[in-house]
């Protein structure tokens, strides 16, 4: 993150507006731009969607949680927040 004297960026009218508010104070400004998601970029997310998506289906087919945790590596816990977020 840069740092920059606000007398530098914003005309005089504004810097004013902006020291009636927070005078003296660090100020973060986000970008315009808003960051991807986890995993949108990689393709994780929907690696992810997909194999919760095939556990739910198996889960309704009446495979137990703990058929599913052992199959996918993960604790009963997490299957059952995957299994039952979703209905």
């Amino acid at each position: 993150m840069n740092y920059r004297k606000g007398s530098e960026v914003f005309p005089a009218r504004l810097l004013k507006e902006i020291q009636e508010y927070a005078d003296g104070t660090l100020v973060y400004i986000p970008k315009k731009t808003s960051r991807a998601g986890w995993g949108s970029i990689s393709g994780a997310r929907q690696l992810i969607d997909r194999r919760n998506s095939k556990m739910i289906n198996l889960f309704e087919r009446g495979v137990s949680i703990a058929d599913l945790a052992e199959q996918y590596h993960l604790g009963e816990d997490t299957v059952r927040k995957i299994v039952y977020r979703r209905k």
